[in-house]
């Protein structure tokens, strides 16, 4: 049956607002950020940005627990490095721009090869199918030293003939905008896969497996198919990663590579699409520039996850979005001196716990330095009871003001998420 008549769709424009915005981030960021640290990073974000939306098609998307993302972004980078070599050897005649879809071919045929079994099962089975896998990988990676180059990785020359327009990928600069256009149309692309029928059903099974099973769909294809999709765009990032590093080892197929995908996917946020690419931004943030800060940073990181498992299991996305409810009803004022109290308190509880763990560290790893260190710009004796006193005094009393502003802020948030229903039946009622 043809329609008579055309149908008027509107432009979602919040939706091309947001879209150009972060095009336009991605295209000023490093004229803002012109150091050589600060471009650096930028690449490696936006390698995350798709590393991490990748692995979250499986975790916010399809309730997969994988614990081995990282086999698949680690062999696109190793199939990708590999790949580099052959054009600079001239046996390859591609351009160094599409090095990074070798990556996501060879994440897909990994992902074909390796997700028919993985996705036969769901729930812990699942994910210990994949924690396998990745141990399997991780220890061949050391065995077939012709492939994966050893300890000591492979190695690879982006830089190769002649320049296009000026463009050689010699400039770190250069390599970001590469990564750039590949992180703008990878996003988008998986965010157009959530709208597919395909994207809707993976939410369907992650909710109810049995029930898309009785409608007549099978849910191990569908685990399956959408498991390919994240092999192929997290193989896209490898690749990425192989060109800005020019070197590939064992390593990005660790375990703690995999862990890595899942700690910032959760922390920013798996429920929602933007979750994991704040998530991937915190990654870099906390790899390259925290852990120069202080060694015990990977135990800051433990403690943070806890918190956010405990006080906020949603992550950061989930915390944006229910303050964008409440300022939605012009509620949000009411609570700006809760959030600031929860803030005052929590640095207290950080500036404690750190005084604490700084000077355990040191009594294990700089003894040799001295008992004195400095730590928020106060001098610490490990030696002296007065330091360690006065740490543990400090941490206890930021959790008991922590613990009474919580109790407070969550009596008002109760009583506005009652005014904000009350308001929704008044508008519903009126209408």
């Amino acid at each position: 049956m043809t329609k008579s008549h055309y149908e008027f769709k509107p432009l979602n424009v919040g939706r091309w607002i947001i879209w150009s915005l972060f095009a336009l981030v991605l295209l000023v960021a490093p004229q803002l950020f012109t150091s050589g640290l600060s471009i650096t990073m930028l690449s490696q974000m936006g390698i995350a940005i798709i590393a991490c939306l990748s692995y979250n098609i499986l975790l916010g998307q399809g309730g997969m627990l994988s614990f081995g993302h990282a086999v698949y972004t680690g062999l696109g980078s190793f199939f990708a490095i590999h790949a580099l070599n052959s054009v600079s050897g001239g046996t390859l005649p591609i351009p160094v721009s599409l090095v990074p879809l070798v990556g996501g071919v060879a994440g897909l045929g990994c992902a074909a090869l390796l997700g028919w079994v993985t996705t036969r099962r769901s729930g812990t089975t699942f994910a210990m199918i994949t924690l396998g896998i990745g141990e399997l990988v991780f220890a061949m990676s050391l065995m077939i030293p012709e492939f994966f180059g050893g300890e000591g990785g492979v190695s690879g020359d982006r830089v190769v003939g002649k320049g296009f327009f000026g463009i050689t990928f010699g400039p770190a600069v250069q390599v970001y905008y590469l990564i750039a256009v590949y992180t703008f149309v990878c996003v988008a692309l998986m965010f157009a896969f959530t709208r597919t029928p395909l994207g809707r059903m993976l939410n369907a099974v992650r909710d109810n497996a049995e029930r898309v099973e009785f409608v007549g769909y099978n849910p191990q294809r569908v685990r399956y198919l959408a498991f390919l999709a994240a092999g192929f765009f997290g193989g896209i990032a490898g690749g990425l990663g192989a060109i800005n590093f020019e070197i590939v080892t064992a390593e990005v197929v660790g375990a703690a590579r995999s862990g890595a995908y899942l700690l910032f996917t959760f922390l920013g946020g798996a429920t929602f699409f933007f979750g994991p690419i704040i998530g991937a931004v915190l990654m870099v943030l906390a790899f390259v520039l925290l852990s120069e800060f202080t060694k015990a940073w990977l135990l800051y990181l433990g403690l943070i996850f806890l918190f956010m498992v405990m006080y906020a299991p949603g992550g950061i996305a989930s915390l944006i979005m229910m303050n964008l409810r409440v300022a939605a009803f012009g509620r949000l004022r009411q609570l700006w001196t809760s959030y600031l109290g929860l803030a005052v308190t929590a640095l207290v509880i950080l500036a404690g716990a750190g005084a604490m763990i700084e000077m355990i560290y040191h009594l294990q790893l700089g003894a040799t330095l001295g008992s004195e260190l400095k730590f928020l710009g106060v001098t610490l004796d490990t030696h002296s009871l007065d330091s360690w006193f006065g740490a543990c005094f400090v941490l206890a009393t930021g959790l008991g003001l922590f613990e009474l502003v919580r109790r407070e802020f969550r009596r008002q948030w109760g009583d506005t998420q009652a005014e904000i229903e009350k308001e929704i039946k008044r508008r519903e009622t009126a209408v």
